[in-house]
């Protein structure tokens, strides 16, 4: 009789689902593909905070130097800001540029936003991720 039910309860058990294993070259790829994925999307949320930035007269104020696609009243003591990208393509030229243009041309008259606090690493980064749109 024991045995009887103790089959019977062995019967009714679903076995143990066998767990799947992702192949470490599959794990790589879905690793990269949300980091892409999230990479894309903060250097379009910080485009958009540089663009803010950059037009800011109290802030960025590239606008009182350069021409910006996009800009009102722009300056013209700047070379106007176009085919960054192209000019650019290292980011880490643009990002120095910006933090202190006096290291690379002593005698710019461009402020060194980073240097001199007046902008964040934060505020550098988003306007170069706008920068980089144009």
């Amino acid at each position: 009789m024991a045995f009887v039910l103790f089959t019977a309860y062995i019967l009714r058990k679903k076995p143990p689902e066998t767990p799947v294993i992702a192949s470490p070259a599959k794990t790589a790829l879905t690793a990269l593909a949300l980091l892409l994925s999230a990479s894309a999307a903060h250097a379009q949320a910080g485009a958009a905070d540089g663009e803010r930035l950059a037009f800011d007269r109290g802030k960025g104020n590239c606008l009182s130097c350069h021409a910006i696609k996009g800009g009102d009243s722009p300056g013209t003591i700047g070379p106007a800001l176009a085919d960054i990208k192209a000019k650019y393509p290292d980011r880490k030229d643009l990002v120095a540029i910006v933090r202190d243009e006096t290291k690379r041309n002593p005698q710019t008259v461009m402020p060194p936003f980073g240097r001199n606090r007046i902008l964040t690493e934060k505020e550098i980064n988003a306007i170069v991720d706008f920068l980089q749109t144009l």
